[in-house]
């Protein structure tokens, strides 16, 4: 799954064993589906954890009765 905000992808690349054979991989971003405010509207978004951290988006406030 991809960052929606800042693009961050899964990486490819090897496994190398103490034996040095090589089997692929992937490393996949932590991307969390989340309710967030963004640009000003309340959307569900696909965004990293790190995004989330920095404050690039935020979380939108619970509204209580």
């Amino acid at each position: 799954m991809k960052c929606e905000i800042c693009g961050k992808s899964p990486k490819t690349g090897n496994n190398v064993s103490h034996s040095n054979v090589k089997t692929k991989r992937t490393w996949k971003p932590n991307v969390q589906k989340l309710l967030v405010e963004y640009q000003g509207k309340i959307k569900r978004l696909a965004i990293c954890t790190q995004c989330l951290k920095s404050g690039k988006v935020k979380r939108p406030q619970k509204v209580s009765e």
